[in-house]
């Protein structure tokens, strides 16, 4: 087979046209080297942090117990006995005093006195009774006498009923000779001593429960919104790192005359006995977590149409992110937003108008705001 014959021109072009293709080749190679070299566009980034929007407010309050009562004899009499003392602890059925209760153990007895004559009385209007029915079945008796017997029978029944009554109250008037506590709690109070008469109800022993323990404290009236709807914590003077959690139990709906404050009384549901009666706690109040804000540079936002954006910065990557947000309000320097980015994402600070979401970058410094 013959070989094709070329002549030294065509070997010259044809060398040139393989030049000029290794070279574009080696163009396109040194290009794509450079671009996957190429470090991403430096950015300032800050971190998104979310807050309340207004300070805390403090208060100087006092732990109160919640129920606070003032026990008393359910019968009048003398003190025999006071067993407590102020300060004293308690527990639910214990004995806090006792009176002297010869006359009423002489009223018990003349009720069961009373009560065993009855019980003497009724067994004879019974007989009588039962003897007159037989008699009127035997025509000896008449209608009326049966009646009159039958009346007498349950008129001795009633008197019975009634003595038992009169036992009873009696035997529960002795019990009350002895003042028992109804839960456990301690004394804050103590207005009898022995020898002492009392009439029935008066205030013998004041105690204080230690079941339900709150904070007392006075409110401006342009803070109780935030009370009702804020958090609440509550450290004590004596114990200054240990936070309790608080509660509103009770706002009053009146203003104090003198201080134009409202009385607030906030519920202590985790306080155990550290947290005694009479001490001195600061309550503070901060804004509910719906209300809490975050405020980033001005230079951060990215418009275009109506919603505001950021540019959120994946560290691992360096890939851009364009997040709108919710903006609640414009300050001198910076940007209140409500929401659209998470707590600690790491947005752009500058020059975001000349970034595109699908570019890389690269942190270069983080600014504290």
């Amino acid at each position: 087979m013959a070989r094709p014959r070329f002549s030294l021109l065509e070997i010259k072009g044809l060398g040139k046209i393989s030049a000029a293709v290794l070279a574009l080749a080696l163009v396109g190679c040194n290009e794509k080297a450079a671009d996957q070299a190429k470090p991403g566009r430096p950015v300032l980034v800050t971190a998104v942090h979310y807050e309340a929007e207004t300070a805390e407010r403090s208060f100087v309050g006092v732990i109160r117990p919640r129920i606070e009562t003032d026990m008393g004899f359910r019968v009048a009499g003398k003190v025999a006995k006071r067993l407590v003392e102020v300060g004293q602890r308690v527990e639910a059925g214990q004995p806090l005093a006792e009176l002297d209760e010869v006359d009423l153990r002489l009223q018990a007895e003349q009720a069961e006195a009373e009560q065993r004559a009855a019980t003497g009385v009724v067994a004879q209007a019974v007989a009588a009774e039962n003897r007159t029915k037989e008699l009127k079945a035997k025509g000896w008796a008449t209608d009326a006498q049966l009646d009159q017997t039958k009346a007498g029978a349950d008129e001795a029944r009633a008197r019975l009923s009634r003595a038992e009554r009169s036992v009873e109250l009696t035997k529960n008037a002795l019990s009350y000779t002895t003042l028992t506590a109804d839960a456990r709690g301690v004394v804050t109070a103590t207005l009898i001593e022995p020898g002492q008469v009392v009439a029935s109800g008066q205030t013998a022993v004041r105690v204080a429960r230690s079941a339900e323990k709150e904070v007392v404290v006075a409110i401006p009236e342009t803070l109780t919104l935030r009370a009702k709807n804020g958090l609440a914590h509550v450290t004590l003077w004596s114990d200054p790192d240990h936070r309790h959690v608080a509660r509103l139990r009770e706002l009053s709906p009146t203003a104090d005359a003198a201080t134009r404050t409202y009385l607030a009384k906030f519920s202590l549901p985790d306080a155990g006995d550290d947290v005694q009666l009479g001490m001195t706690a600061t309550l503070m109040l901060a804004d509910s977590d719906h209300d809490r804000v975050a405020r980033v540079p001005l230079s951060a936002l990215f418009s275009q149409g109506d919603h505001p954006s950021l540019f959120v910065v994946d560290d691992k990557t360096g890939l851009l992110t364009l997040q709108p947000v919710v903006v609640k309000s414009y300050e001198t320097n910076d940007a209140v937003i409500s929401g659209g980015v998470p707590e600690g994402a790491r947005v752009v600070a500058l020059g975001v108008q000349k970034l595109d979401p699908a570019q890389k970058v690269r942190v270069v410094a983080s600014l504290a705001f």
